[in-house]
């Protein structure tokens, strides 16, 4: 009997670094898959960061150091760059005007059809 348990045992131990290989192989696979999701939410004209951000964040906690999760990342900051630069501005890029005055009120003093608020004349 105890030449059965002593060829048992590396059976069952090849058996389990199989399994494993087999999780990692599939782990890597899912965090593959989840980069290249990433880098079509960027894509997008609306992206949603939080989703890209935790895809990235699932390919880098696999292990997975490609030039696809560094694209991934590189274009997440560059999104968020333009995002920041670009708050508070109307499409074409100009900022956004406040409504104007009822009538009967004075322009306010920021305004430019306000008086005194033009160029300053040399006497």
């Amino acid at each position: 009997m105890a030449i059965e348990a002593a060829l048992i045992k590396p059976v069952v131990d090849v058996l389990l670094a199989l399994f494993q290989q087999g999780n990692d192989l599939k782990l890597k696979h899912n965090a593959q898959a989840a980069v290249r999701d990433a880098i079509r939410e960027l894509l997008q004209a609306n992206p949603d960061e939080n989703r890209a951000a935790t895809r990235i964040a699932v390919a880098r906690a696999a292990g997975i150091l490609s030039e696809d999760v560094v694209l991934a990342e590189d274009m997440l900051q560059k999104h968020l760059a333009t995002k920041a630069r670009t708050r508070g501005k109307s499409t074409t890029g100009r900022r956004r005007m406040r409504s104007a005055p009822a009538s009967g009120e004075t322009p306010s003093p920021r305004s430019p059809d306000a008086p005194g608020t033009g160029t300053p004349t040399s006497h």
